[in-house]
């Protein structure tokens, strides 16, 4: 049986915090901020993964 691999796009995204929640960036929010809202740029903000969807990135990334 072949060994399980890690999503590549996957492992560069995702981070496994602490505690044990699986934690990501979100997109567009590195740079040309300045005439985004103050909401958008809130966005920024770490987003912790949702208990549900830990089974999916469990698939992704074997290791995490």
């Amino acid at each position: 049986m072949p060994k399980q691999k890690s999503h590549s796009g996957a492992k560069k995204r995702v981070r496994k915090t602490g505690s044990g929640k699986i934690a990501m960036k979100r997109n567009s929010r590195s740079h040309l901020l300045q005439q985004k809202s103050k909401r958008q740029k809130k966005l920024s903000r770490t987003l912790v993964v949702a208990k549900v969807e830990h089974k999916k990135f469990s698939a992704l990334l074997p290791t995490l």
